[in-house]
Order: C-alpha cells, then sequence, then structure tokens
C-alpha cells in the first residue's frame, strides 16, 4: 500500500521501518481550533457532517490543505457503531453525545442489532471522496471506537466524570457486560473491514475510557474485545492502538498485537517503546497542553522529545490526547513545522 503514496513516512514508522524523521499527525486534528472548521459546523449539524460524503471528506481535507499534516484522518465519530447498532443519537452544544435510549437491561442488549454495517456505507463513501481528493499523497487512517467505550456511552446515556452505571454493570451484571460488549465488537470488525476495503491506509483504535477501569477490568472488559478485533480484521494495513491509560496499559496492549501503540503523555516514550516486543511501534506524546505555551516552547518540547528518542525505529509524533478546541491554530502550524523541519 505504501509504494502507492507519495508520502509514505505514516507506514513506514507504523511498519517499525526507518525514517528520515518522524512523521506527524495530530489527534482531532480537523475540528473545533480551525476556522474553517466552525465555517462548515455553523450550517450542518455534527452528524449531518459525518453522515454526508461530501462534508465529511471537506473536513478532513481541512489540516491536509492548512496544516501538511503526514497523514490525514477521517471526519466522523466513534459513537457512529452505536448509532448504527440502534442507539439514539444526538450531540448537544456544549453537553456532548446522548443516547435516548440507554442500554441498562438484558432486554435493551438484546435490542441491540449486530447486521448493521450497512447502515454505516457512508463512511465508506467517504473514504472513496476523500482518496480521490488526496490523489496519494498521504496515507487516509480510518477508525472505530474500541468497545469498552462505546459501552460506557451506551449505559451512561452520554459522557461521564465517573462512570459510576458502568461500573456498576461490570460489577454487578458481568454476563450482561460481556453479551453487550461482544455486540460492539462484531459491529466494529465488520466496520473496520468495510473501511479496510473502501481504501484506507491504516486503522486507529480508539479506547478512550480505558483509563476508568483496573488492571483486572481493563483486562477482562477491553483488552479481551480489542484483541479480538485485532484478530479478525484485514491486517492488510497498520493497526494503531489507543486508549487513554497506555502508559499503564501498553504491556497488555501489545498482548493484542497491533502495529503501534499510541502513548499518552504521562509515560517515558523511550522506556514504553523498549518494554515493547519488537516490530510494535509508537505513537504520541506530547501533552497537548504544551500547543498553549510560547513557541519557543514548543520548539523545545519537541525536539527534547525527539533527541529522548534518537535511534528508535517506529515512531510516529503526535500528542497524548487531542487537540483542545481553544489552543491557536498557528501554535498547532508551527508545532508541525517544527517535526517537519527536523532531520536525524
Amino acid at each position: 500500500m505504501s509504494t502507492t503514496l507519495q508520502n509514505d513516512l505514516l507506514i513506514r514508522a507504523a511498519l517499525s521501518q526507518s525514517t528520515e524523521r518522524p512523521p506527524v499527525w495530530m489527534m482531532r486534528q480537523a475540528g473545533r481550533f480551525m476556522p474553517e472548521y466552525w465555517e462548515i459546523k455553523n450550517k450542518h449539524s455534527f452528524l449531518e457532517m459525518c453522515k454526508t460524503p461530501e462534508i465529511a471528506a471537506d473536513v478532513t481535507m481541512l489540516p491536509v490543505d492548512l496544516l501538511d499534516i503526514d497523514a490525514a484522518i477521517l471526519f466522523s465519530d466513534i459513537l457512529v457503531t452505536a448509532e448504527a447498532m440502534g442507539g439514539e443519537l444526538s450531540f448537544e452544544q456544549g453537553v456532548g453525545p446522548r443516547f435516548s435510549n440507554p442500554v441498562r437491561s438484558m432486554q435493551d442488549a438484546e435490542r441491540l442489532s449486530v447486521d448493521c454495517v450497512d447502515r454505516l456505507q457512508y463512511v465508506a463513501d467517504a473514504i472513496h471522496v476523500v482518496q480521490q481528493r488526496l490523489k496519494g499523497r498521504i496515507p487516509l487512517i480510518g477508525f472505530a471506537g474500541a468497545p469498552f467505550t462505546v459501552l460506557s456511552y451506551l449505559v451512561e446515556g452520554g459522557s461521564s466524570k465517573d462512570f459510576k452505571r458502568t461500573k456498576l454493570l461490570l460489577n454487578n451484571e458481568p454476563a450482561l457486560a460481556h453479551f453487550i460488549l461482544q455486540k460492539i465488537a462484531d459491529v466494529t470488525v465488520d466496520y473496520l473491514n468495510m473501511q479496510i476495503d473502501a481504501g484506507v491506509n491504516a486503522v486507529q483504535l480508539f479506547d478512550s475510557w480505558a483509563l476508568a477501569l483496573s488492571w483486572n477490568d481493563y483486562r477482562d472488559f477491553s483488552h479481551h474485545y480489542n484483541t479480538y478485533i485485532l484478530s479478525r480484521i484485514k491486517r492488510s494495513v497498520p493497526v494503531i492502538s489507543f486508549c487513554k491509560g497506555s502508559s499503564v496499559f501498553a504491556p497488555m496492549m501489545a498482548e493484542a498485537h497491533p502495529d503501534v501503540i499510541s502513548v499518552d503523555w504521562n509515560a517515558d516514550l523511550r522506556n514504553i517503546k523498549q518494554a515493547l516486543p519488537e516490530g510494535i511501534a509508537v505513537q504520541g506524546n506530547l501533552d497537548p497542553f504544551v500547543l498553549y505555551a510560547d513557541k519557543k516552547v514548543i520548539r523545545e518540547k519537541i525536539l527534547q522529545l525527539f533527541e529522548h528518542m534518537r535511534g528508535e525505529s517506529g515512531f510516529i509524533f503526535n500528542l497524548g490526547h487531542g487537540i483542545m478546541p481553544d489552543i491557536p491554530f498557528d501554535n498547532v502550524k508551527y508545532a508541525i513545522d517544527v517535526v517537519k523541519g527536523f532531520r536525524y
């Protein structure tokens, strides 16, 4: 796949091959910190943006055209699988995602559909449009939400600070939790394979709320299903595994055999890399809050990380989590320029 790309830095780094500099992309790189994003967002609802291939492609291309990054990531949302399964999803300004029919009982869980990937055809259509526009310039990353994270939204009915309902489910009704998680995992396999067939060059599995879990609960209710997914998707493209808490869970995450583990900013990235099995690359791990700082500081922090990682193949530069909405656009652009100007 990399031979068709003009810039294949990300693919080479993801496969632990040597690169002349680290490739750079950033989680939430097409988003609310961009005035151009708001020009689109003010005309359409969030779900309309996700479900209209031309609009999703417009947003996907913003960081390609404005930031000159090394990889695009498809504009979508981790909860589209939950909606396809039957979740009544809406997004409220200042509140976030909401499910008006939360899953709290076996009856609720039995209603969730698993034969639903055709309802996500708009994602495949968006991939086709984006790839037509990219013309092989850089890789396109597809993604899905990991089962535990998707489960937490379905059970809580939206975002949560403490995941109380979710943890009660895991503790009091583990069999019900496993029943729901297996359904989500099966849909996620179909969904990622659909994206790979549609032409993405890499995929990332987002387990955004894994940090809420203890070690044993992560193993049983998250890692088990992520491993299931990674063993069943078409491994013709690199697979990146991300979770909040990767600085803790990386050794277990490696057992699922991803190509790349995306690491949060709490860890020493070189230590994580050297403790992983050979052939697993790392992605990360700048604290996104650095991007609020003076440009001199941004430069120092990035170059400090690069010097620390010198000699390590299989390194993709990214943030430990996503770009915050009020980070100055100029600071993001400057950070990317610093990365692109670096040479080993």
